[in-house]
């Protein structure tokens, strides 16, 4: 683990979830047809912002700054995160997350707080993890920790523990190679995870013979576009990792072209990609026309770089703080923004 790692990790997670934030929802065809290929920002004059994926990601890295490498304090820290990140009104929200946030507001604590689900929200932000821990055991008791607080569903873990395994993997100095992921893989879900491991399994056949994310998405009935469910989200998601090692941007172009919860899927891309390109492996055009504030690049960096400090301290480190006046009506904009988008929708090309 190194400190270009882990801010490669968080940019490239906003890189990802930036350029896919636009073509989030639609179908393959119609993406295509409304925005063309996703090489540069278009949510906003060539501009792009953030939404829910990347602010998770940077809730976990607070957090893990925050515990000082105690699970208790860690959760108890995200916990209170939510909280507050759910009262700025935030553009994106899981109905998920959205429920178990709620139940920590009436009083619930985050060990009690968790839905049934297996959505995709715990996998979004579990790269940090992969990016910040070398550890598998501590990897997974972190991972475990982050997902029950709003998901109980095992298999929304499993999903988690396997992006947090590839951006873990990532970081080796040579490409991973399919077959070694699995069988990693494997040690960490054990036969419980058996259905994922599944699915990990085709998406590594289909990467070893070349095929293209949209035809493994094809594949697995994907072909209007990859749901939040986990089990959908995940794999292809490997997938375009696999394909695409130290390739940034083709990584993310393939996976946003799958169409569907798209902003997601190329936030975990580019979260498990950014971990082993590191921050200039990430395009600059992508991040210079981020327009973002208070979570700016800068920011971001800064907040990398004090996890980083975090982990080799021996006294508590505290973490980059965001003023609350400032999120409020950024996050207002963001909702107009993206409200004008729903609009733009309901017209042609259908």
């Amino acid at each position: 683990m190194t400190q270009k790692q882990i801010i490669g990790c968080i940019l490239g997670t906003a890189a990802g979830d930036a350029l896919g934030l636009p073509y989030e929802g639609l179908s393959r065809r119609r993406a295509a047809k409304m925005f063309g290929p996703p090489d540069r920002h278009k949510f906003l004059f060539g501009k792009g912002m953030i939404s829910d994926d990347t602010e998770h990601t940077c809730m976990v890295a607070q957090a893990l700054i925050s515990s000082g490498g105690n699970e208790d304090a860690f959760v108890a820290s995200l916990g209170w995160r939510f909280r507050f990140w759910f009262m700025g009104m935030p553009m994106g929200i899981g109905f998920a997350t959205l429920r178990a946030i709620l139940k920590l507001w009436l009083g619930f604590g985050p060990e009690h707080s968790g839905v049934f689900s297996a959505g995709n929200g715990p996998a979004m932000r579990a790269a940090i993890f992969g990016a910040t821990f070398d550890d598998t055991k501590t990897i997974s008791k972190f991972v475990r920790a982050s997902t029950r607080i709003t998901h109980t569903d095992p298999k929304a873990e499993y999903g988690a523990l396997t992006i947090a395994l590839a951006a873990q993997m990532a970081r080796r100095p040579e490409p991973v190679s399919g077959k070694n992921f699995l069988h990693e893989l494997h040690e960490i879900l054990t036969d419980e995870g058996k259905e994922m491991l599944s699915l990990i399994e085709k998406a590594v056949n289909a990467a070893d013979k070349g095929e293209s994310t949209k035809s493994f998405a094809d594949s697995l009935g994907l072909g209007n576009g990859v749901s939040g469910y986990v089990y959908h989200t995940v794999p292809v998601a490997i997938h375009a990792w696999l394909t695409n090692q130290r390739d940034f941007r083709s990584a993310i172009t393939s996976v946003i072209e799958c169409g569907g919860d798209a902003d997601t899927t190329a936030a975990i891309v580019g979260g498990i990609v950014g971990s082993a390109v590191e921050r200039d492996g990430i395009p600059q055009e992508w991040l210079s026309n981020l327009f973002e504030w208070p979570r700016s690049v800068t920011w971001m960096e800064n907040l990398g770089t004090e996890l980083y400090k975090s982990l080799e301290s021996t006294t508590k480190v505290q973490p980059p703080g965001l003023p609350f006046w400032g999120l409020l009506p950024r996050n207002l904009f963001a909702l107009t923004v993206v409200l004008l988008h729903g609009f733009r929708r309901l017209f042609p090309p259908y």
